[in-house]
């Protein structure tokens, strides 16, 4: 399909942005679907408004067109993201576009899924425009990359200038501006898990909620990945928490026997094939994928880090960079443990973050 941002006015424009608003609220909820928001115009005037809430529920333009009811005859419908025309849980979009007599379709970008609608309503007559627009990309980007076999993942890390993350091993540093911390409880509001190894769970005994609670349709899922390591059923992380699934610890096959006392707290699972002395990192976010859980956002620390960035398994990640040195005797580097040349990043977002530098880009497909 042809770039369409050349036929968009600025009043386009405005509306789409309208259209993304929406969609963002649906962030977090509507997995493994994408967030999408969907504004309806006519005369100049929104007439209708909606968003996908979750999996199951109605899409984002039935529930603008709802809300437009007669209206939206001879209007504009103005989406985040092009109409589907594949059959779910609920109706093609496109149906209800086409029985709804809208006259123009403006779509913030195509569906990477190739289940989108925008040729079958030119056929039925409907003017289709779709912008391309990064904007609507990223609202999407979890949904585009996730694959079949694993999760969507990104990894936070903060570091110091000389890129530590502690003086020594074993000790809790506060390396983020408290600006960043907030930064990061937010961000997790966008993924399905929030995942830490085990030697992040002894270190810094982490609750990894969200604070304060945000509205979410899904439950927030906690992962530790202990692989080997034994760790204390008394943690903060095994605590329940309204809103929150089960901890889920993963660990290796030839370790699950170890891991016993957890399981009265906690969710174990062993990934990997029988034997296996090391924890399969591969198969075990394909377990979390069994489990519904379409992205993660994984919090350190610096061996698991390394080790998902070597393995290609990283899709994003979120670089918090503090203004103070660290160096030392036994500092301990933000990635350890793993071979990383070669590895290449494509940096797309720059932002100060209280007294930190926020760096975030793309990981490039080997």
């Amino acid at each position: 399909m042809e770039n369409a941002q050349h036929q968009l006015t600025a009043v386009d424009e405005l509306f789409l942005q309208r259209a993304y608003e929406l969609a963002a609220r649906g962030i977090g909820s509507t997995a493994p679907n994408p967030p999408v928001g969907a504004v309806v115009v006519r005369d100049g005037r929104i007439v209708g408004e909606g968003y996908h809430h979750r999996a199951g529920d109605a899409h984002a333009e039935a529930n603008a067109l709802r809300h437009a009811g007669v209206r939206a005859s001879g209007a504009t419908l103005y989406v985040s993201l092009e109409p589907c025309r594949h059959v779910g849980r609920t109706p093609p979009c496109t149906q209800a576009v086409v029985a709804a007599g809208v006259a123009r379709v403006v779509a913030g970008t195509f569906d990477p899924a190739r289940h989108g609608g925008a040729a079958e309503l030119r056929e039925r007559g409907v003017n289709v425009a779709v912008a391309d627009d990064p904007a609507a990309r990223r609202l999407i980007e979890s949904f585009a990359h996730a694959s079949s076999e694993r999760p969507y993942v990104a990894v936070k890390m903060a570091m110091s200038l000389d890129g530590l993350v502690a003086r020594r091993a074993g000790v809790r540093e506060r390396i983020g501006s408290v600006e960043e911390e907030r930064y990061v409880r937010d961000l997790r509001t966008a993924y399905d898990a929030v995942m830490v190894g085990a030697g992040t769970v002894r270190t810094d005994d982490p609750l990894l909620t969200v604070r304060p609670p945000h509205d979410r349709e899904r439950a927030y899922a906690r992962v530790v990945v202990a692989g080997e390591h034994s760790l204390a059923p008394s943690g903060r992380i095994f605590a329940d928490q309204d809103g929150y699934a089960r901890t889920i610890v993963l660990v290796s096959p030839a370790a699950r026997a170890r891991h016993g006392a957890l399981d009265a707290v906690a969710e174990v699972v062993a990934a990997g094939s029988d034997g296996d002395v090391s924890l399969d990192l591969r198969a075990a976010l394909r377990a979390l994928r069994d489990r519904g859980i379409c992205s993660v956002l994984c919090e350190g620390g610096p061996k698991l880090a390394a080790s998902l960035l070597a393995a290609s398994l990283v899709d994003r990640v979120y670089w918090a960079i503090s203004p103070q040195f660290l160096s030392g005797n036994g500092g301990v580097a933000v990635l350890s443990g793993a071979h990383l040349a070669g590895k290449r990043l494509e940096f797309d977002r720059v932002e100060s973050v209280g007294s930190d530098l926020m760096v975030s880009g793309r990981c490039s497909a080997d």
